[in-house]
């Protein structure tokens, strides 16, 4: 897909907040966002935080229920309908491949070559990084996470980010919504790094 039509997708989405359905909106694009649709659920969610700031946290628990639950769907589809057989791509994975925007056969080898690194922690940090969320979740149903370590991982890292973006909006309103918008993925790949060394260092001491 090409950038008019992500971008014509990314307005369209931003389209929704001026709707009194935009907060079911929001649960739907969740969920989506969690297994094939491209754009992140951050970009109805933050202007929602603006307009509605009394409601914020309730948006993040309706962001982070729509994700963790589309995760679970996005599991269930590497889980059952990825493989053909022994390490052959199903038709439905090759389908995958050739149209869902961000997603390839290379990122896909990337996660896994993390998953036999990192185990949980990928998972865990997946909520956070810029690579697509739907990699992460359809990978750990091929790879055969267990599902209730998935879920977990998946709440707590996904609710993390919702809660942080948006009681940044909430506290610091229209000026914090420019600077995320523009460092978006840096801030993202930041607190990945943060994490991760944090995490690193705990192991240590235990």
């Amino acid at each position: 897909m090409g950038f008019n039509f992500i971008r014509k997708l990314y307005d369209w989405v931003l389209s929704w907040a001026e709707k009194p359905s935009a907060r079911y909106a929001l649960f739907i694009f969740a969920f989506a966002e969690s297994s094939f649709f491209p754009i992140p659920p951050d970009v109805l969610l933050i202007p929602l935080v603006i307009g509605y700031r009394k409601k914020w946290f309730k948006l993040v628990l309706t962001v982070t229920a729509g994700s963790a639950i589309g995760g679970a769907f996005g599991y269930f589809i590497g889980h059952y309908l990825w493989w053909g057989g022994a390490d052959i791509y199903s038709s439905f994975a090759q389908f995958f491949y050739s149209n869902v925007p961000g997603f390839s056969e290379k990122l896909f080898r990337l996660v896994q070559v993390q998953y036999n690194k990192y185990g949980f922690w990928i998972v865990f940090t997946a909520g956070f990084t810029p690579i697509p969320y739907k990699v992460f979740t359809i990978s750990s149903g091929a790879f055969n996470i267990n599902f209730v370590t998935f879920m977990i991982a998946s709440v707590i890292s996904r609710g993390a980010r919702f809660f942080i973006v948006s009681f940044l909006i909430y506290y610091f309103g229209e000026p914090i919504k420019k600077f995320i918008d523009k460092y978006f993925n840096w801030l993202a790949i930041l607190f990945t790094i943060l994490l991760i060394s944090g995490f690193l260092i705990i192991k240590g001491f235990i």
